[in-house]
Formats: C-alpha cells, structure tokens, sequence
C-alpha cells in the first residue's frame, strides 16, 4: 500500500466531510449552484470588516522594507506586543508579549502546543461532539485523545470529566463558542472545571494544562460574552486565529498565547517556538500578521450571523426538529429522527447538505453551518419538513 496504515484509517475518519463535499459537487454540477443549499462546510462568507480592506491596501502601497521576509520564529515583536494588548483585554489579564507566539491559523497552534506537551502515550481529553481534525492533531504527536461525553444540551459534565482524567492525562482541551454545537461554557462552568484542574494537579503531582481554543470567541450572541479563562486557572493556554472574527480562513492567521503564571513557563514558550519552526510551519505568514496587528481591535458584522441563526431555528422548529439553540458560532447540531447518515441522505434528495454528527463524535445529529446566505435557509425550509416526513414513515 503506497501510503501508512495510519492515514488509511484518517481516510476512512474523516470522510464524512470529503464525502458531502463531494456530493455538493455533483449536486451543484447537476441542479446549479444556486440551487443546493450547502450547510455542510463553516466556511465564513460575511466579508472582512472595512478596516482590514483598508489596511491591506494601505500594506501593499507602502514602501516597507523587507515587506515579506523572515522574521523572529515566534513573530514580529511588534504584532506580538499588539496580540498581547488584545489578549489582556479579552482575558481580563494582563500578558506580556513574551507570551505570545504567532502561529499557522489556531490548527498550527494547537500543533506547536502538543508537539511541545506531549511524550507518546500522554492523553488529551476534551469534550465530545468535538471539532474532527483534534483527533488528529493530537496524535500527529504521540498523545492519545480522550473524547469526554458532555450533557444533553452540550454543557461540560464535570464528572464525566473528572473520571477521565488520570495519571496520564497532559491536557484538557475545549473549545467555547463551539464548533459543532454552538455551545458557550459559562463561567461557572469554567470555574468548576478549573477547581476540577487544580485539585488533579495536587493529586497527580505534575500541572495539567488547560487549552482553551478561542477563534469564535466574540461571534456569540442575545449580549453575551464568552468568559475568560486566565484569571481562573494559572497552567492555561489560549489559542486563537483571525479565520472568524475577521473572516480571513485562507490566510491561515492565528497566536497562542500562555499564562504568565503557567508552570515551567520559559520552558514551554522555547518549547512552542521551537516547534513552530521545525513543524515545518517556521513563522506565521508575515503580510498577515501586519494585517492583524493592524486589525486586531476588528470584527466582522456578528449581527448577521445572529440573524440567521434565528431564521435558522424557526426553520427546523417548523419542521420539527429538536435543537439546542446555539449561543455563538455559525454552527447548529439538531437532533435526527432517524439516523443521522440516513436523513442526510433524505435531506439531500431535496438538494440540502448536512454533515452526519457522528463525523464529530455525536451520532442522532446533523451539524448545519449557518455561514451561508439567508436565501438558502429559506429555500430549505419546505425540504426540511419533507425530509422530517419522510423519516416518520421510516420509523
């Protein structure tokens, strides 16, 4: 076989993706691109905010020397001093730019921080549903994922939690706003999970490291804040990217940013410099982190996502789904009235594509990315009621 046994099985993992995408392919082939309404790929489609045209075009008329070249491996120090003042705010915290590494998108992060973290055969446990590729992530270098059962309308369960962590266990690893779900942890959550760590790291006798993966951190909605990590736990580690908040996924823009009280905290950053270099990703893109470092105060429209999201609820509310309404992200996960791969299928004969939830580790799901224009959340609204009928007749 001409590749690993390894990637064989990613492959099969990862395909229910690859395997919408390609049907949204042909679908669109055959009835016109207008006409399928594709909820499968968190693609945002709201343009960037007017500043970042704006200081893009202004970065590429000036004169700057060594516009595009190398720079330190953790980043220009002058975007990671703008990174710090963001992160201070945001984290209720005050960081210094030592503690900021800017990195390939949240993934190059999380990358650097697990080849940095883990020997082989340490876990990583998170909360399931969960974002596909962390599996991945995780053992690309050694560590074993340890998915963690959350309750009915996807908030943590600390005792589940709780019993999955143990001697081997490096790091808890969530993400809030969430992806699938569009959960928000609040901050009691947080609290409990954060005494949950501490007491651990007493009874182990070495930190467990607390990951929080932040990119839809101010895409939440109804006024709400999604709260800080750092005043709350000192061996935590933020990471983030500009892929939402000011839709620039392409450009492949993040930074990770460490708990100045963290434990062997020079150690780790010489760790995650290190490895961003010899991951092969050496630094993040240097146009890039000017735009940011130009930006960072930026957000896209959220009142658009929010908008949809409504639609998007009276829409398979009327059809008689069951969902929890999500509180930030462009991401809904109803439940299915039959299996999940089965009523993507019906959904897609009415030309509507969804991603089976047990692709994020919660099967009885769909997820839909509401990251679309309203035109096709109302255009499914009649498919999705058919589907829902013609799931009863199955049942």
């Amino acid at each position: 076989m001409s590749i690993s046994r390894r990637m064989q099985d990613y492959l099969a993992g990862a395909s229910w993706i690859r395997k919408m995408f390609e049907q949204g392919a042909r679908l669109k082939a055959q009835y016109g691109e207008d006409k399928v309404c594709d909820f499968s790929l968190g693609n945002p489609d709201v343009a960037p905010p007017p500043a970042v045209q704006r200081a893009l075009r202004e970065l590429v008329d000036k004169d700057v020397p060594a516009l595009h070249g190398y720079m330190p491996n953790a980043g220009f120090p002058f975007v990671r001093e703008a990174m710090a003042v963001k992160v201070s705010k945001e984290q209720r915290f005050s960081v210094p730019m030592e503690n900021i590494v800017m990195t390939c998108g949240a993934a190059g992060a999380l990358n650097v921080i697990f080849k940095a973290l883990l020997e082989p055969g340490d876990e990583v446990v998170f909360p399931t549903p969960f974002f596909v590729e962390y599996r991945f992530y995780i053992e690309n270098h050694g560590g074993v994922p340890r998915p963690v059962p959350t309750k009915s309308d996807f908030s943590l369960d600390l005792q589940a939690l709780e019993r999955a962590i143990g001697d081997k266990t490096k790091a808890v690893l969530i993400n809030s706003p969430h992806n699938p779900t569009g959960q928000l942890y609040t901050e009691a959550e947080l609290k409990g999970l954060c005494r949950l760590l501490e007491e651990k790291t007493k009874v182990l006798g070495h930190p467990i490291y607390l990951i929080s993966d932040e990119p839809y951190r101010h895409l939440v909605f109804d006024g709400q804040e999604s709260p800080p990590i750092f005043p709350l736990y000192e061996n935590s580690i933020v990471v983030s990217s500009f892929s939402k908040e000011l839709s620039l996924p392409g450009e492949r823009i993040g930074f990770l940013a460490l708990h100045p009280d963290a434990c062997d905290k020079d150690l780790l950053l010489a760790g995650f410099i290190l490895a961003n270099r010899i991951l092969g990703f050496v630094n993040a893109p240097a146009l890039a982190q000017r735009l940011v470092a130009m930006c960072a105060e930026e957000t896209v429209d959220i009142s658009i996502y929010e908008r949809r999201r409504d639609l998007f609820c009276e829409v398979l509310k009327e059809a008689g789904l069951e969902f929890v309404k999500p509180k930030g992200a462009f991401y809904i996960f109803p439940k299915t009235p039959i299996d999940d791969v089965e009523f993507c299928q019906l959904l897609q004969e009415e030309l509507i594509l969804a991603v089976p939830g047990r692709g994020f580790g919660g099967p009885g799901h769909i997820r839909l990315a509401f990251c679309v224009d309203e035109v096709f959340i109302e255009r499914a609204r009649e498919g999705f009621k058919r589907a829902v009928e013609r799931a009863a007749q199955r049942s």
